[in-house]
């Protein structure tokens, strides 16, 4: 029984220092993956020129909360 006691009970240092080197992969791997997605719907979305269907979009929604609240544009 003592034996697989010794075995888990590691000291703090080295479960610190695993737990962080852990948290720093974790985090670049994120930052990297994260980068690779962005640029590739960038990519896609050039391709597909959404841009101006989202200007669009938006000029519409701008216009639609003007027109409703009059009171929000000075």
């Amino acid at each position: 029984m003592s034996e697989r006691y010794e075995q888990v009970n590691k000291g703090m240092g080295h479960i610190f220092r695993n737990n962080f080197i852990g948290g720093i992969a974790w985090g670049l791997g994120a930052t990297v993956g994260v980068a690779i997605i962005l640029a590739v719907l960038t990519l896609i979305l050039r391709q597909i020129n959404l841009i101006p269907v989202v200007g669009n979009f938006v000029a519409g929604v701008v216009e639609f909360i003007s027109e409703n609240n009059p009171h929000l544009i000075k």
